[in-house]
């Protein structure tokens, strides 16, 4: 694991000297989309694309997450990636993006994203056409994975 990673991207490494192939490319520049305190899921990127899915865009945050919010692209339930929770937090916290507090039953009780008010549309797309779940610029409520 590089040191990139460690500090705040995906668990994986890109190839030496590769840069990111053209999926990759358009995935990282969603996250870079993404404002502050909001986040989409890793389905919601894959269809706001309109191709992929969900693993295939936790591969590319994977491997090249670390240039980009790579803590603004979560799972659908809102647990936070292991192994870069606290790290995740730091931003949270720093963003102000809902979260929802552990129980005290919860293992290390870790708090999870808040997803009913934390998850951003992605506003217009590019195209043109609104792709809002939950209103311009609004937090979707479906449950994506």
């Amino acid at each position: 694991m590089s040191q990139d990673q460690t500090d705040g991207g995906g668990s994986g490494t890109a190839p030496p000297g590769a840069g990111p192939p053209e999926y990759a490319e358009r995935v990282l520049d969603v996250a870079e989309l993404i404002p502050p305190g909001r986040v989409m899921t890793y389905g919601d990127v894959a269809e706001w694309l309109g191709e992929g899915g969900p693993r295939q865009v936790g591969r590319v945050m994977a491997l090249y997450g670390s240039a980009v919010p790579w803590w603004r692209v979560v799972r659908a339930d809102g647990t936070l990636l292991p192994a870069h929770e606290l790290r995740a937090l730091e931003h949270y916290r720093a963003e102000s993006t809902p979260l929802r507090e552990a129980s005290r039953r919860a293992e290390g009780h870790i708090p999870r994203i808040d997803m009913r008010h934390a998850r951003w549309d992605g506003g217009v797309h590019p195209g043109g056409d609104a792709r809002g779940r939950g209103g311009p610029g609004g937090p979707g409520e479906e449950a994506h994975t």
